[in-house]
């Protein structure tokens, strides 16, 4: 008799809890917006290739960089192609300035946000993926680059817009048209091992034309 009389209950509990979910499933997925798709749209897009192979900048020639930049505390560093954000975290580090990176590689961009992370420079570093061609550069004091000739040249619409005063680094690739300040050459050993002449160039915006 229990059995019977509580059987019908059951049953209604059990529909009732059936039909929202039935309801829910039938749902219509709600379209995406147009920022939903710009979004898609431009994570597509930032997924290509690099434009180049990486190649780390050896830990010397980082410190050159930063001295002939004259980086001082107020500065803001960007790094277009930041690699393992090598250039950043020494900035953080012994200047304590603020810096950005952007790498279009999201392999780079892992090792960059775990280099970060050892050095204890969150509050002072942020890496990015993205678009370095993409780029509003306003901000940035000091430009670092360890990019092909080409790759610099197509930088320059945005590089020219720095305020005046704001210095741009090169790791052994120079700027067609742009004369640079300062070129200096010193030895130094790459990741490999291997004992070479690096190049470093510096412009000062506005730099003067070739």
């Amino acid at each position: 008799m229990n059995c019977c009389r509580f059987l019908p209950l059951a049953l209604l509990g059990l529909a009732l809890w059936i039909t929202p979910q039935f309801l829910r499933s039938n749902e219509p997925t709600p379209a995406p917006n147009d920022d939903t798709k710009a979004q898609k749209a431009d994570d597509k897009e930032q997924d290509r290739e690099p434009d180049v192979v990486y190649w780390p900048t050896p830990q010397n020639v980082v410190d050159k960089m930063l001295e002939m930049a004259q980086v001082k505390k107020d500065d803001v560093v960007y790094d277009l192609g930041c690699g393992d954000a090598r250039i950043l975290v020494t900035a953080a580090k012994k200047y304590g300035c603020k810096g950005y990176g952007w790498d279009i590689n999201p392999v780079r961009v892992k090792e960059s946000l775990e280099n970060v992370k050892t050095n204890k420079v969150e509050d002072l570093v942020t890496v990015k993926k993205g678009d370095i061609f993409k780029l509003d550069l306003k901000d940035a004091s000091v430009v670092t680059l360890y990019l092909l000739p080409e790759l610099n040249v197509r930088l320059m619409p945005q590089l020219e817009k720095l305020k005046p005063g704001s210095r741009i680094v090169s790791h052994d690739f120079d700027m067609k048209g742009a004369k640079p300040k300062e070129t200096v050459t010193l030895k130094a050993k790459n990741h490999m091992g291997i004992e070479g002449e690096h190049k470093i160039y510096l412009w000062v915006v506005p730099w003067e034309k070739e």
